[in-house]
């Protein structure tokens, strides 16, 4: 691997680090190198905050002081994603590399979001900067699929994620709650959960789960809550209504706040349900959403073209009759082993 892939595979490991507290902003990292050596690194730590090239340029500041000047006027700074060129939480990434006089920049990718695509390089190019786009591109343009998703197609990055038996069963006949996987699968969902800004299930799995949609398995912020309840009829004695985070409900009677309930009505519920609610989740910054049942939502979503990648759980057990579970056609990963289960993830080709 060259050396500037080697910066900039860094750059990546820096802004996973940023993941799950910087939506609706990208995962961004940067270092700044000086004679082939790291003398600071940065990402973005959470939304509203200073951003990768910021927190970097100031790691040098840092920890060389009064040297720190002529440092930065002699080195060259690697970012995973273009930096900004407009005002918004924070200044423009841009104006302070130019501030610092930072003679070369290394970018992974070009940022789509309107505001910056392009304007960021070029300021940087007016202003005397050499610019070199496109280092490790795919891996940059991969590490923010989510965020690429709802500039580009004005909607969250949608994950789909079931558990299924090993004779492709959802669950039993009757509907009741069935246990498919272990817990290892089960830390691994929550896990899940604390990365992506929602979870999303519908009416029958919310009466019959009674799901608490949170991530008390595994450390970190649990997502927002998503339900679909056309007529508004779950009880409010249900985990999913103890306002522990903010719970999202589409009905088809009501738009309202109670607390951090939202209730928003649809236009039509008889017709592109999964577009009017993904639309809705876009315009309230949501970036990401899991969708974990049952199986007419998944279906609903896959009907639609409206996923991206579906993360299915395989387990041991058999089921004689049942709900079908869903099926999905895309790329395919190798599957691996979570505990005693198995995990594939397909996506959306």
């Amino acid at each position: 691997m060259a050396n500037h892939e080697i910066y900039m595979q860094r750059c990546i490991e820096l802004a996973r680090l940023g993941k799950g507290n910087v939506s609706p902003n990208p995962m961004v990292g940067a270092v700044v190198v000086f004679q082939d050596k790291i003398i600071g690194e940065g990402y973005h730590q959470q939304y509203g905050k200073a951003h990768a090239e910021v927190n970097a340029i100031n790691n040098v500041i840092e920890v060389y002081g009064s040297d720190a000047a002529d440092l930065l006027k002699q080195s060259a700074i690697y970012v995973s994603l273009e930096p900004c060129a407009h005002y918004g939480k924070t200044p423009p990434c841009a104006d302070l590399v130019i501030q610092h006089q930072i003679p070369e920049v290394f970018v992974g990718c070009r940022d789509p979001f309107n505001q910056v695509n392009g304007k960021g390089i070029e300021k940087l190019q007016q202003a005397g900067t050499k610019v070199n786009v496109g280092i490790l591109e795919q891996e940059c343009l991969d590490l923010n699929k989510r965020f690429f998703t709802r500039v580009q197609k004005q909607r969250p990055y949608i994950i789909l994620k079931w558990a299924q038996t090993a004779n492709g069963y959802f669950a039993p006949a009757d509907g009741s709650q069935y246990w498919i996987t272990g817990m290892e699968a089960k830390k691994l969902v929550h896990q899940w959960r604390t990365e992506e800004d929602a979870i999303l299930v519908g009416k029958n799995t919310a009466l019959i789960d009674n799901p608490q949609l949170n991530a008390r398995y595994w450390p970190g912020k649990s997502p927002k809550r998503v339900v679909i309840d056309r007529n508004l009829d779950l009880p409010a004695s249900l985990h999913l209504f103890d306002k522990s985070v903010e719970t999202l409900i589409f009905n088809a009677i009501k738009t309202d706040i109670e607390d951090n309930i939202k209730y928003i009505a649809l236009e039509d519920f008889d017709r592109f349900v999964p577009q009017y609610i993904l639309f809705q989740l876009y315009l309230q910054d949501i970036q990401s959403v899991i969708i974990e049942g049952g199986a007419h939502t998944l279906n609903s979503f896959i009907e639609a073209g409206l996923w991206d990648e579906a993360r299915i759980f395989t387990g041991q057990s058999l089921l004689s009759e049942g709900l079908k579970a869903p099926v999905v056609y895309g790329h395919t990963s190798q599957p691996v082993a979570v505990g005693e289960d198995t995990l594939q993830i397909i996506y959306n080709s």
